[in-house]
Order: structure tokens, then C-alpha cells, then sequence
């Protein structure tokens, strides 16, 4: 395994945290694996992840403000080892663009559960339930794929 690509919707909330996390976890272990996110959509291409999602991730020592949203395209899906949708909309649609090496972030923790699009939420505290979410289950794919890279 040498490449993880995290995918929601947008790529300005769930999918650049997914990223951040990942690198970070990763840059502590003092390993190589390379890390980016999209969306399957293109209402945010080029804009950077929106400003709670920097917030929370920078409350917990992660700095995604340098990351600017792009969309996957079918290109993605030989470039990268992993494609992991952060819910099951987004694995429907990943599944009927032809991508086969598709799993869903939730299936790595919390019985499966899609990650929720904190975009619509009102206020600050669901981007911290969400970013708890994800770190949880970015730490235990990465655990599944390389067990040295996390330990816990």
C-alpha cells in the first residue's frame, strides 16, 4: 500500500480533515504514504476547506488551510491504492464511475456508519464530533494497512 485518497462530496469538510489526520498520524510515525482527497462534486474546486473544518483541525494540532478541494476523476482510481468514501452516497457514486479498490471510512469504526456532511450543520460542536469520527477511523484503517504506522 503507498497511496490512500479520501473522498466526500465537496472536498471543503470531511475529505481534507480525513487527509489532514492521515498525514499527520503518518508524518509521526515516520513512514511514506502518500495522502490527498477529492470531491465527487465540483461546486468547490480550488477553494480551500471551509473555515470550521480548518478550526477543528487546527484545535487538534492539524493544519489543512494549504489544501484546496479538487474533484476525483477516473484517473484516481489507478493512481491510488485506496479509495475511501467517507460515506455511502459518495461510495454509490465512486462504484458507478467503475472505481473497484472503494471502501468506506465507517467500516473502519463506528459499526459502519456513515460520516455525517457537517456542512449543514448549525454551529462549531458537530465538526468536533465529526473530526473524532474520523480521526478514530483513519487511525484504524491505517493500523489495517500498515500496522506500524499507528500504534493504539
Amino acid at each position: 500500500m503507498k497511496s490512500i485518497l479520501f473522498v466526500c462530496l465537496g472536498n471543503i469538510c470531511r475529505s481534507p480533515i480525513a487527509e489532514g489526520v492521515a498525514r499527520s498520524l503518518i508524518e509521526q510515525g515516520g513512514h511514506s504514504l502518500a495522502v490527498d482527497s477529492a470531491g465527487t462534486g465540483s461546486w468547490h474546486v480550488g477553494e480551500p476547506p471551509c473555515k470550521h473544518s480548518v478550526a477543528v483541525a487546527k484545535n487538534h494540532g492539524v493544519d489543512i488551510s494549504h489544501l484546496r478541494a479538487r474533484q476525483v476523476k477516473k484517473a484516481d482510481f489507478e493512481s491510488f491504492d485506496l479509495i475511501v468514501a467517507l460515506d455511502q452516497s459518495n461510495y454509490r457514486d465512486l462504484k458507478s464511475m467503475g472505481c473497484k479498490n472503494l471502501v468506506k471510512l465507517g467500516d473502519y469504526g463506528h459499526g459502519g456508519a456513515d460520516v455525517p456532511d457537517p456542512y449543514f450543520f448549525d454551529g462549531f460542536e458537530g465538526f468536533e464530533n465529526v473530526y473524532a469520527m474520523i480521526e478514530s477511523c483513519v487511525s484504524r484503517l491505517l493500523n489495517s494497512v500498515r500496522p506500524e504506522l499507528v500504534e493504539g
